[in-house]
């Protein structure tokens, strides 16, 4: 009895986390994964478009999704605009808002800012929800500063009260790893963190960038689950040392030198079927045409992904 309960468990866990090759790495589990392509606009933020314009450049480019800044959208409500406006727009692209980046300071030890962060929050869900978006993105505003070291348990916490926060909005707060900080700089700490919340839709926003700036790695990304992770920011980078790389040196994916196709395989492995959001801040693609950039970017990245699948 003993003996089949084992098998059983063996086979179990073969089904889910893939199949163990004899070099312990992991093989390709048996159901192709599906990602869903979308721009963060940031990509073009330098060529300073409207939203209007900027989720027309996303569809126009061939993207599924978009990843709006909440300044853009706050800018569009001060403007008197029916939200309606802007949700036809989306539906006429195809695109859903599967995410938006805001900087609420949620995470903070101070009582009066982290008050005023979850306020924040609230207005930047506020948005997401009204243009029917799903995630916002939390990375750990006022808590990057080397002298800023932060209890990661009472980071827990606060990111629970986020969440809970989020329940009421319909809008899902993704703990965002910033490779600069000297908080949440790493997976293991993004993973700490959102695991000790004991909350079901906790979850980590990671980026290929971050992971190298912060000095993760990518070989623990399969230790993650497809629910754990639901947005995966997508750039690469040039060789360069992490204290001398910035946001500003990231590329398209496949035009520098990180492991791309490795960490395919490992989102894949870990049973992500999620979101690949292109996130660029490369000031010579903003002297570009925009939509020139957003097609190249996303021919780029489905080419890495065929690569590393196929």
């Amino acid at each position: 009895m003993m003996t089949n309960r084992r098998n059983w468990l063996a086979t179990v866990s073969t089904i889910a986390a893939g199949t163990v090759c004899a070099d312990g790495t992991h093989a390709q589990s048996v159901k192709p994964t599906i990602f869903k392509y979308c721009l963060n606009t940031a990509t073009i933020r330098g060529q300073k478009l409207t939203l209007e314009e900027e989720i027309e450049v996303a569809g126009k480019a061939g993207y599924q999704a978009i990843e709006p800044w909440i300044e853009k959208l706050e800018v569009y409500d001060k403007t008197g605009k029916p939200f309606s406006e802007l949700n036809k727009r989306l539906n006429d692209y195809g695109l859903t808002v599967e995410s938006a980046i805001g900087f609420p300071a949620w995470i903070v030890d101070n009582p009066t800012q982290r008050k005023k962060g979850l306020e924040d929050a609230k207005r930047a869900m506020d948005l997401v929800a009204r243009v029917g978006g799903k995630r916002l993105a939390s990375p750990p505003v006022g808590a990057t500063n080397a002298d800023v070291k932060l209890d990661l348990r009472q980071a827990a916490d606060r990111y629970r009260e986020l969440l809970e926060l989020g329940d009421t909005m319909s809008v899902v707060p993704q703990v965002e790893i910033w490779g600069f900080s000297s908080n949440l700089s790493k997976l293991g700490e993004g993973a700490m963190v959102a695991i000790e919340t004991g909350h079901p839709k906790a979850c980590i926003l990671a980026d290929v960038y971050h992971l190298y700036k912060g000095g993760s790695g990518f070989q623990c990304l399969p230790l993650l689950s497809g629910v754990g992770m639901q947005v995966f920011h997508m750039n690469d980078y040039p060789d360069l040392k992490r204290d001398k790389i910035n946001d500003r040196d990231r590329v398209y994916p496949g035009d520098g030198v990180a492991p791309l196709a490795k960490i395919i395989q490992h989102l894949h492995t870990a049973g992500f079927q999620g979101v690949l959001s292109l996130e660029l801040f490369n000031p010579e693609y903003y002297k570009q045409d925009a939509l020139k950039v957003a097609k190249t970017g996303l021919q780029k990245m489905k080419a890495v992904v065929q690569n590393a699948l196929s």
